[in-house]
C-alpha cells in the first residue's frame, strides 16, 4: 500500500507519511506504558533482556539475509561499541526512572536530546551552529532546569537517571550521524545485541536476582521488543514517504500521548514546571529543526 500510495502522487505519499508516523508515536507511547507497568514487577535488567532478545528474534531474518559476517565485521566499530553502550544506558535509564517518576515527566527530558545533539555537533562532528541556534540551545537548557524544578523534594535521584538517560540517547544520536554511512541493519544489529549483552550481565551482577516470569508477562516482555521495533520501521517509513519538515516535528505528540496514557493508566497529574519546561523545549527544538532545514536547502 505504501509503494502504490507513494507512486500515485506526492501528496497522497505525504498524507501517508504523516499518517504512519502519528502511528509510530502512538506505538512508542504504548511501548513506554508497557515499559513502566512491567518495571513495577521485574527488574530493569531483565526487562531489558527479554525485550532484546525478542528484538533480535523478530529481526533475525533480516540479519541473516544480509549475513552476520557483514554485520560483525564493520569499520569504526568502537564507535558501534559505544553507540550500543549509550543506547543500553538510555534505554536502561528510561526504564528505571518511569518506575518512579510520572511518565510525562521522564518523556520531557528525552524530548530535549535534539537540543544535546545540536549542543554537541561542532564538538564531535565539527558542524557550524550559528548564534541563533546556540540562542535556541541555552533556551532548551533552560526548559530542562525548569522541568527539572531543582529542590530537596523533586531533584531526586530517579530524575537525575532520567537526565542522564537523555543526556546518552543524545550521544548516541550523535554517533549515529558519525555512522551514517552504516547501513540501517548493522545499526539496529549493535544496537539490539549490545542492549542483550549488557543487560545479561546485569541480570547476573543484580542482587535482587532473577524473578520468575510467568506465561502472561513473558508475552508483555516480548511484546515489548516487537512494538519498539514496529515503531522505529513506522518512523523511517515516514521518513521515505514524506519531508522531514513535515512529519519530524510530529514525534512531540510522543509528550502529549505520555500525559494522557499517564492520567489514565496510573493516575499521574502533569506538573505545572514540568508543563512549562515542556513547552519551552519542544519549542527550541522545533526550532532548531526548522533552522537547520533552512539551512541545507540554502546550501
Amino acid at each position: 500500500m505504501t509503494d502504490i500510495a507513494a507512486s500515485s502522487s506526492p501528496a497522497a505519499a505525504a498524507r501517508l507519511g504523516v499518517l504512519t508516523m502519528l502511528v509510530g508515536m502512538l506505538m512508542f507511547a504504548l511501548n513506554d506504558v508497557l515499559g513502566k507497568w512491567l518495571v513495577a514487577t521485574y527488574s530493569v535488567g531483565q526487562v531489558m533482556l527479554i525485550r532484546s532478545l525478542a528484538a533480535l528474534i523478530i529481526l533475525s531474518p533480516f540479519f541473516w539475509r544480509i549475513g552476520w559476517r557483514r554485520l560483525v565485521g564493520v569499520d569504526r566499530p568502537r564507535l558501534h561499541v559505544l553507540r550500543s553502550v549509550l543506547f543500553a544506558a538510555e534505554a536502561s535509564g528510561f526504564y528505571f526512572a518511569v518506575a518512579y517518576m510520572p511518565l510525562a515527566d521522564v518523556m520531557t527530558y528525552w524530548l530535549a536530546a535534539p537540543i544535546y545533539v545540536a549542543a554537541l555537533s561542532p564538538l564531535l562532528l565539527g558542524e557550524r551552529v550559528g548564534w541563533r541556534r546556540w540562542a535556541a540551545i541555552l533556551v532548551g537548557f533552560a526548559g530542562v532546569v525548569i522541568a527539572l524544578e531543582p529542590s530537596r523534594d523533586s531533584f531526586t535521584l530517579p530524575a537525575v537517571i532520567a537526565l542522564g538517560g537523555s543526556l546518552a540517547f543524545g550521544g548516541a544520536m550523535v554517533l549515529g550521524r558519525m555512522l551514517r554511512a552504516a547501513p540501517d541493519t548493522t545499526l539496529v544489529f549493535w544496537q539490539v545485541a549490545g542492549a542483550a549483552i549488557l543487560a545479561g550481565v546485569w541480570v547476573v551482577f543484580d542482587p535482587q536476582g532473577w524473578t520468575p516470569v510467568n506465561g502472561v508477562d513473558l508475552g508483555l516482555l516480548g511484546l515489548l521488543g516487537v512494538v519498539a521495533m514496529s515503531a522505529h520501521m513506522l518512523v523511517n517509513r515516514s521518513l521515505k514517504l514524506a519531508d522531514a519538515s513535515m512529519v519530524v516535528p510530529l514525534q512531540y505528540t510522543m509528550l502529549l500521548w505520555a500525559i494522557v496514557f499517564g492520567w489514565l493508566f496510573f493516575g499521574d497529574l502533569p506538573r505545572a514546571a514540568m508543563l512549562a519546561g515542556a513547552v519551552v523545549i519542544v519549542a527550541s527544538g522545533l526550532f532548531i529543526f526548522f533552522r537547520e532545514q533552512q539551512l541545507k536547502q540554502r546550501d
